[in-house]
Order: structure tokens, then C-alpha cells, then sequence
């Protein structure tokens, strides 16, 4: 395998940076916007409307993508996706139990 320096400098580039950044500032924002959902099903014991298709659909994705983030031995990837399957799983063991 020839080792090409220019994927090293492109691989730690500025902008890669910036949007690893903003990535992980997204999955930290995405995931509290979803705790309210959480909280709704969890303390308000409501979950009318909550679709078990719909967040087991975000599940699988979570999973997959938590699969691929691991292969890549990518922490950027893999450790959001944790948080990902705990809130999918609060919303469907809640919409099972409430629904």
C-alpha cells in the first residue's frame, strides 16, 4: 500500500474539524430535543400518537449505525449513537407500556 500524504492533511483539515465539531454539537442538541418525548411518555404517562414503527425504524438505524461507528474504530460516530439507542428504546418500552 503507497502512502499518500495528501489523505493525511485532507483527513485533519480545517474544515473537517469544524464539521466534526458541529456534528457532535448536532447529536448532543438533537438528543435533548428528543427528552422531552421521553419525559412525556415516562412522567406524563402519555403516549397517544407515539408511532412504535416510526422510533423502531430509528432503533435499527441506531444500531446500524452504531455498528459501522465501532468498525471504524470512529468515536465521533459510535458514541452519539449510544445515546441514540437508549432514547429510541425509553420511547418504545414507554409507548409499549403507556400506549
Amino acid at each position: 500500500m503507497i502512502h499518500d500524504p495528501a489523505n493525511v492533511v485532507a483527513a485533519v483539515s480545517p474544515s473537517d474539524t469544524k464539521l466534526r465539531g458541529l456534528l457532535g454539537e448536532m447529536s448532543v442538541f438533537t438528543m435533548i430535543m428528543t427528552v422531552p418525548q421521553v419525559l412525556a411518555i415516562w412522567v406524563g404517562h402519555q403516549a397517544a400518537g407515539v408511532s412504535i414503527l416510526s422510533w423502531s425504524a430509528y432503533l435499527v438505524s441506531a444500531v446500524l449505525w452504531l455498528w459501522f461507528g465501532i468498525r471504524r474504530h470512529d468515536r465521533n460516530i459510535y458514541v452519539p449513537w449510544l445515546g441514540w439507542i437508549a432514547l429510541d428504546g425509553a420511547v418504545i418500552a414507554g409507548a409499549v407500556v403507556y400506549g
